[in-house]
């Protein structure tokens, strides 16, 4: 009952404030890359239906029947401790019965991005973002907000920049760093800088790209992003162990806990619109709350006693 009367926009504002606190005591600033919070935004499903449960609802037909779903943009600042906060949060979902094409993630990480400059004009960030960013759109996005960005990079997302990349990597051999981390890991990295990418509307982006092969036991993996950070032999190691790596703590420390760990994420409590952005926006704070109990100092030293 409560949460049906309660304004959508109340509690967006009691989060902000309560990360803005967060940030002026200075008790995230261990996260920082090079001065820059690190944020990630990517979507997560919320609600899923049999039948049609509102106008706004999404739909895909799989083997012919059709399935109804609310997805939800997430973006939350992360630390190298496992913190991962909400910092904002965009619904997605049909608002124009008029429209040819659905809303998605990129629509809405347009809205997004909007909310997010406007919450935290003068914070400094850096989008930890999947390769379905890896665009024209978002480039320009960041470039306008002043915001820094580390962004998967996959041959298939932009095969020209890729092909220029490894290009031009055989060029500059003195773009090299190993690190060794731990006595079973080993990371050889490897980057260019002043990669040029023209986007479809015309657009001209300069940016940096950088890949890292890891050997861990018998098992190799290799990562490769983007980013409008300068690359040097300095800076390599934390833009992708501090930066691109910890882009999956959303998933882990933050959409894996709020489903399974308790808090029902993907539970309708009730059919009503208000009522479940109400909800889902009560329970990025309480988890914002169960974190900093869990990770901060007030029982850590009851418990071991």
């Amino acid at each position: 009952h409560y949460l049906g009367h309660l304004p959508e926009s109340e509690l967006p504002g009691l989060r902000r404030h309560m990360v803005v606190r967060l940030i002026r005591m200075k008790a995230l600033d261990d996260a920082r890359l090079f001065g820059h919070f690190p944020v990630v935004i990517d979507g997560t499903g919320q609600l899923y239906f049999p039948q049609r449960h509102c106008e706004h609802c999404l739909t895909k037909t799989v083997d012919g029947k059709t399935q109804y779903f609310h997805h939800v943009l997430e973006a939350k600042l992360v630390t190298p401790q496992g913190l991962a906060i909400s910092i904002g949060t965009e619904f997605i979902e049909n608002t124009d019965p008029k429209a040819t094409k659905q809303d998605c993630e990129l629509k809405a990480f347009a809205r997004l991005a909007k909310r997010l400059k406007k919450d935290y004009p003068q914070l400094l960030l850096c989008l930890l973002l999947d390769g379905l960013y890896a665009n024209g759109t978002a480039f320009d996005i960041c470039r306008e907000n002043h915001w820094k960005y580390i962004i998967t990079f996959k041959e298939g997302s932009l095969p020209a920049l890729w092909r220029d990349y490894q290009d031009l990597l055989g060029l500059c051999p003195q773009n090299r760093k190993d690190h060794c981390p731990d006595a079973d890991t080993r990371q050889s990295f490897a980057w260019v800088n002043d990669l040029e990418h023209r986007d479809d509307h015309g657009r001209t982006h300069r940016l940096a790209a950088l890949q890292c092969h890891e050997k861990c036991g018998g098992n190799n993996h290799f990562f490769a992003w983007l980013t409008n950070f300068t690359v040097t032999d300095q800076s390599i190691i934390a833009l992708a162990n501090r930066g691109g790596r910890c882009r999956w703590k959303i998933e882990n420390q933050g959409f894996n806990i709020q489903k399974n760990g308790g808090f029902n994420l993907e539970h309708a409590y009730s059919l009503s619109n208000r009522q479940i952005k109400n909800y889902y926006l009560l329970m990025q704070i309480a988890h914002l709350v169960l974190q900093l109990i869990e990770m901060g100092s007030l029982i850590g030293g009851s418990v071991k006693r």
